[in-house]
Parts: structure tokens; sequence; C-alpha cells
């Protein structure tokens, strides 16, 4: 199913969403989505989800590790917020879910049509790109929208001259 985007409409801008995890390579999709967004007077999303698995436990432990886990993700958001800030000027909208990665990135996508880009970024580890670009490339995770994967040996001059 495909939701109309609305970029082109009047008060509507197009967004950069970048999915933000505790991967080294994330900064890599921060900076390159900051830097699209900048150069073409969009916005950029950055979202972190939660994952439920990590909950599963008597009532009051859960809330506990709930709590603990938005305290991070709120944490990890800020830090690269900042980091967007720093090295394109540009303010950051932030989202926090829970549930299943890929599910809450379509949710996402469905819910904002001013969402047009996915930006991921691939490690450089032998086992793979990583979980969430691997899960990209399988069927059951098709988007809507096109996703930019961005290398993460790229420097920072790279993804200057990329963006």
């Amino acid at each position: 199913m495909f939701t109309k985007r609305l970029i082109n409409e009047a008060g509507h801008r197009r967004k950069f969403l970048a999915v933000i995890d505790d991967t080294p390579e994330c900064e890599r999709a921060v900076l390159y989505a900051a830097r699209r967004a900048l150069k073409t007077n969009g916005g950029l999303i950055l979202l972190f989800v939660i994952e439920p698995g990590d909950f599963q436990h008597w009532l009051g432990v859960e809330q506990v590790m709930r709590a603990e886990a938005t305290e991070n993700a709120e944490a990890v958001l800020a830090k690269y917020g900042a980091y967007a800030r720093e090295k394109a000027g540009i303010e950051a909208e932030t989202v926090i879910r829970e549930g299943v990665p890929v599910e809450q990135i379509h949710a996402l996508i469905e819910e904002d049509q001013d969402v047009a880009i996915l930006v991921l970024a691939a490690g450089a580890a032998k086992e793979g790109p990583g979980p969430l670009v691997s899960s990209v490339a399988g069927r059951s995770a098709a988007f809507p929208i096109p996703v930019t994967v961005v290398p993460y040996n790229l420097s920072d001059e790279d993804i200057e001259s990329l963006s």
C-alpha cells in the first residue's frame, strides 16, 4: 500500500528519516541525511526504536527497564541531534517508538507523508551490513519510499561531496 507523499504541496517539505541505534555506522547515516536535508531545504527525523523483547519480566522490573530504555533512547537521540546541528546547522525532529524496527519505520512513513527518503548506514563488519540494512534487502521489508544506504567507511568529506 502506498501513501501519497505531500512534499510538493504548500506547507510541506521533504523529510529524510535516519534510524538511530547503538551501531557506530549510525553516525554516517545522520551526517548524510542532515547534509541532504540542508542542501534541499528539507527536514530531518531521527527515529530510535526500542525493541519490546527486552521487557519480558515481572511488572515492576518491566517498568524500570522500559524507563531505562527510554532514557537511553532520549540520550542517544540528543547526541545525534547535536551532531546534526553541529555538522549541518539543522534541527532534527526526534521520535522514539517501541516495537519491531522495520514495522515502526513503516508506521512512521505512513503517518508522516513528508517522509520521502529513508537513510540507513551499512556496517563494515564481516558478518554483513547490519541487521536493519539486511532486513531492508529482504522482500518483506520493502519500503514505499527510496532507501539510501550510506557505507560506513565514507569520510565526512566523501559524504559532503555526495550529499
